[in-house]
């Protein structure tokens, strides 16, 4: 298989990451080992930039200039934002108990 190299996940949950083409940042929250969303959701992607389904895709906590909000993006679409600092989304108290050293801490009962 071509893609198998990117089944392995480069980013791991609490990574600060970017979208490498559109103007926002987030921290990963879960992953999925390669595609896990709906037909309809992968077709409304224009085909010049749709992602390779065979490859890991995050879950973010999600922020721009704008707003706040959850996003799904595929490995080749991420690289990493630690330097940038800590994200703003208001869900990340829920999920982590704080930034160390450039990524975000599960808290102990989100683990459960």
């Amino acid at each position: 298989m071509v893609f198998m190299e990117h089944r392995n996940a480069k980013f791991s949950i609490g990574a600060i990451v970017r979208h490498r083409l559109y103007p926002f940042r987030g921290v990963i929250i879960d992953v999925d080992p390669e595609f896990d969303n709906t037909e309809e959701w992968y077709e409304s992607i224009p085909a010049e930039v749709r992602p390779h389904k065979d490859q890991p895709f995050y879950h973010l906590l999600a922020e721009n200039a704008d707003s706040y909000y959850t996003a799904y993006v595929s490995q080749q679409n991420l690289v990493s934002d630690s330097e940038n600092g800590p994200v703003g989304h208001p869900d990340i108290d829920e999920v982590f108990e704080g930034l160390d050293e450039g990524r975000y801490t599960l808290r102990r009962e989100a683990c459960n």
